[in-house]
């Protein structure tokens, strides 16, 4: 079976600064793996490269069986031009740390916008399967409210509304609680366990533990550009094996 995710080899750089150093992981479909690791370990940009926000410098990266970013041919890669990698990137989710959400547009607008713009649904269609989605995210009485309005929970539920309202085959989630008050956490991660038990892949970059050792298949360890140790949540939490990964998980468990 196609995997959902297949990163072989992949290197990314910013000028002399290597951050992924030879990323090879594999994930498959209606799976979650997350991803923890101290900041700077390359977690965000190995996010970025999935759905080639950032280029790779080497390797290859494939979702669902076809290769992101690039054409191949002899052998040889060239870049996609911009416009076909933004068909790409409508298959692919992604909810970012600060919410990014249109100031100017309420809730449902937000949720609609790319729909109507990018895949040229009719609006009245739009307008039907966004409010669908702001209830299955618990906010349908806020579909007519403005960000400012909302606390940042609500925010980051309506980003993750958007998100899914193009019907992407697979969801990032980039450190998507660290900018929420604690209290506010757990109704974002409700959401995201609901969208797993449906089946939906993701990779989650995240410090939320519980989360990864009840949702997650798979639980993946960066440091240094590099993944250090990887498998079942539960095993690697309770029992790692790596010192560096001791280390790391000593101070946030």
């Amino acid at each position: 079976m196609t995997p959902m995710v297949k990163a072989e080899s992949v290197c990314k750089s910013f000028g002399a600064l290597d951050v992924l150093k030879g990323i090879t992981l594999e994930i498959g479909k209606g799976e979650v793996l997350c991803m923890v690791g101290p900041s700077g370990s390359g977690k965000s940009t190995f996010l970025r490269c999935i759905n080639h926000l950032e280029e790779v410098n080497a390797g290859r990266l494939y979702v669902d069986g076809e290769l992101i970013g690039y054409k191949e041919r002899g052998g040889k890669l060239h870049e996609m031009s911009p416009r076909d990698a933004a068909k790409q990137r409508r298959d692919i989710g992604m909810v970012f740390q600060h919410f990014n959400l249109f100031p100017h547009r309420t809730a449902l607008e937000n949720v609609i916008e790319a729909p109507i713009r990018v895949k040229r649904i009719k609006k009245d269609v739009a307008v039907a399967r966004g409010r669908d989605l702001l209830e299955q995210v618990g906010l349908s009485p806020k579909a007519d409210a403005y960000p400012a309005q909302l606390s940042g929970g609500q925010q980051q539920r309506v980003a993750i509304a958007r998100a899914l309202a193009m019907n992407p085959k697979l969801m990032l989630f980039d450190e998507p609680t660290s900018a929420l008050d604690p209290e506010l956490v757990g109704e974002v991660l409700e959401v995201m366990k609901k969208l797993a038990a449906e089946g939906m892949t993701m990779v989650v970059v995240t410090h939320e533990m519980g989360f990864a050792r009840e949702v997650a298949n798979h639980l993946v360890f960066m440091d240094g550009g590099v993944v250090v140790e990887g498998g079942p949540p539960r095993e690697i939490l309770s029992n790692p094996q790596h010192e560096r990964t001791k280390a790391f998980l000593s101070k946030v468990l």
